[in-house]
């Protein structure tokens, strides 16, 4: 299944959290970005027929909708897609843009809603509510866009086991088909992570939770969420049965895409490559992206791990020595070692993480790159 994802870097304002390219940036620029946009995407030789369109960012429910359908109209198959998604900050849903979107070909929306607890909300810098989310998820529904997800963080500044479970009383009561995870991530890229690193107190740095708490939020969120019928199929991502992003799940299994925008990845032909970072440079053009080999050996396993369906072993009776190590593209010894400490298991011919082996599944990773 080919996809496309389409990068919109542009925000009505920067999360403390965020660690991606975007912000905001000058509506001047925003503007000559939507035409370099539409001069790649309708620039494009298709390779085949894209099944699925993925727009991030940033914030591209604030692109104008007209704007919005222009790009979607250079896509091919418009109107034929099996899902064409759209991330959207609560705060910005009116029922007119919600249908321009699905006369434009969107059939999902995925909510940044990130917590529904107010105090941690206003140390992040976001301005909804968890009343704002409930009626922007039922004005999508009117509009008919019921296929949707929302996104919690796990480890938010002031957040503490009490306010995440009525963060996920929410999710309950709104009933949606897709809930996406992710725990707290603290790197240079965001300005928290930066306060953290350096041992200050902006951005509710002192009052983030710690590691352990994190995992426990991400267990209980994990185990609540089961409950009600919306399992683990990859690390960060849960659904009710037949309701996994379908975008998504190609990443995890090395299906071809093509990134349009800033900082666009795409793959095919066992080959990576990458838009430039910025918007500015986007926008001043650039020279063809050199295509670096992938690595099919290693990603095999440490992006097919992050599945709940796991990864195809290769036939062997054991796990031990030179024909065993080929029989595993090499990783055999990593294999067995992940296996012995109880962090990943068989199941059936294929190999799976863990609830132990997913709380440090970075970790794991590494061992295959």
């Amino acid at each position: 299944m080919a996809g496309v994802y389409i990068s919109y870097p542009f925000c009505a304002q920067k999360c403390t959290y965020c660690n991606f390219a975007s912000g905001v940036l000058p509506r001047e620029l925003e503007a000559r970005y939507i035409v370099a946009l539409h001069s790649e995407i309708s620039n494009t030789e298709w390779p085949w027929t894209p099944e699925t369109i993925y727009l991030g960012g940033g914030t591209p429910s604030q692109m104008d909708p007209e704007a919005l359908a222009r790009l979607l109209a250079a896509i091919p198959a418009q109107g034929h897609w099996t899902e064409a998604t759209m991330e959207a900050a609560p705060g910005t849903i009116t029922r007119e843009k919600a249908e321009a979107w699905r006369r434009a070909g969107i059939n999902r929306v995925s909510l940044g809603v990130q917590s529904f607890a107010a105090q941690e909300l206003a140390r992040t810098g976001r301005k909804h509510t968890a009343e704002i989310v409930e009626r922007e998820a039922a004005t999508l529904r009117e509009a008919g866009i019921a296929n949707m997800n929302l996104d919690l963080i796990a480890g938010l500044p002031t957040q503490t086991e009490a306010s995440w479970n009525r963060s996920l009383d929410w999710i309950e009561r709104l009933q949606v088909p897709h809930v996406s995870v992710y725990m707290l991530e603290i790197d240079e890229d965001s300005r928290l992570g930066r306060e953290l690193i350096a041992g200050g107190p902006r951005y509710g740095a002192a009052d983030v939770p710690s590691d352990d708490a994190i995992a426990t939020f991400y267990e209980i969120a994990t185990e609540r969420l089961k409950r009600i019928g919306i399992e683990r199929y990859e690390i960060s991502n849960f659904a009710r049965p037949g309701q996994e992003s379908r975008h998504n799940l190609k990443y995890w299994r090395r299906e071809p895409y093509l990134g349009f925008g800033a900082d666009a990845h795409s793959f095919g032909d066992e080959a990576r490559w990458q838009n430039p970072e910025s918007a500015a440079e986007y926008v001043a053009g650039f020279p063809p992206a050199e295509r670096v080999p992938a690595d099919p050996r290693g990603e095999k396993w440490f992006l097919g791990l992050r599945l709940r369906e796991g990864v195809e072993m290769a036939p062997s009776p054991g796990l031990q020595g030179d024909t065993q190590g080929d029989a595993q593209d090499g990783f055999a010894e990593v294999v067995e070692n992940i296996l012995r400490d109880g962090l990943a298991e068989r199941h059936g011919s294929r190999l799976r993480l863990t609830d132990r082996g997913i709380l440090v599944s970075n970790e794991i990773f590494a061992e295959f790159v």
